[in-house]
């Protein structure tokens, strides 16, 4: 398998701005993202941005950036440019790690790369994990999947699914309808390059705007998104700055450069 690991890293985040360049624990964001990626030991790790002040820190303290067009809707849009720049192979696979997950377990990106390395009917890897309260289950913040008998994606949605009949709707508690085990998707994805591409160069799909869920234009199109699945969900990535108070005491409290 030939591997690479792509960060896109943008400064221009509304909720927290700059914030691939915030302090923790002594160290920018995107260089602890950085680390957990070089910690998975696949391949070229590569941050993909379209600030000159990321690309700079980048190298800065020694990891490799590339600069992409400021144009891009969406990261797989990023990813693509970055895979033409470099001339991969359409068989190279490539893992899309946010600049925002310094919690994220290197062996996750393991998982979904060898994931999609083993299933040639994919052109996608991505990960979920099991719902276990109601809420969850009716939040349109939770992305929502179903898969078939191999661990292919069905569909992905912000609604409950599968809905379940008689069940949904009726009961007030905060368990789960018993024989069905809702999942949770997880924002981590391994593309080979020749869907990466296909994917860039498609128009929006209209399930995709009606969800706002860009991996549904995937499915639309016929590409197979294989799904692991696995028993807890990593630490969540650094959205608001209640989120990156809460990682920095993370950081503090591990007493180095890793979080406990």
């Amino acid at each position: 398998m030939i591997c690479k690991i792509v960060i896109p890293a943008r400064l221009g985040s509304s909720r927290l701005p700059r914030k691939p360049l915030l302090e923790i624990a002594g160290k920018p964001m995107i260089q602890h993202v950085c680390d957990r990626a070089v910690e998975a030991n696949l391949g070229e790790v590569i941050v993909a941005t379209d600030a000159a002040e990321v690309a700079e820190t980048v190298s800065g303290f020694g990891g490799t950036a590339v600069m992409t067009a400021d144009s891009h809707e969406s990261g797989t849009d990023r990813l693509a440019e970055v895979a033409d720049l470099l001339g991969w192979s359409d068989e190279t696979v490539v893992v899309n790690l946010q600049g925002d997950e310094p919690l994220m377990d290197p062996r996750l990106i393991v998982q979904v790369a060898e994931a999609l390395a083993k299933h040639s009917s994919a052109g996608i890897a991505t990960l979920a994990t099991p719902i276990g309260n109601r809420a969850d289950i009716f939040s349109p913040d939770v992305v929502k999947v179903v898969v078939d008998a191999a661990g292919h994606a069905l569909y992905f949605s912000r609604a409950p699914i599968p809905w379940v009949r008689g069940d949904y709707g009726v009961r007030d508690d905060t368990g789960c309808a018993d024989g069905v085990q809702p999942l949770r998707h997880l924002g981590i994805y391994a593309y080979r390059v020749s869907a990466l591409k296909k994917i860039a160069a498609w128009p929006p799909a209209p399930i995709e705007q009606a969800e706002a869920l860009e991996q549904l234009r995937a499915l639309w199109n016929g590409i197979g998104i294989h799904v692991g699945v696995i028993d807890e969900a990593p630490g969540h990535g650094v959205d608001t700055p209640e989120d990156l108070e809460r990682v920095r005491r993370m950081f503090a409290a591990g007493g180095d450069d890793r979080p406990v």
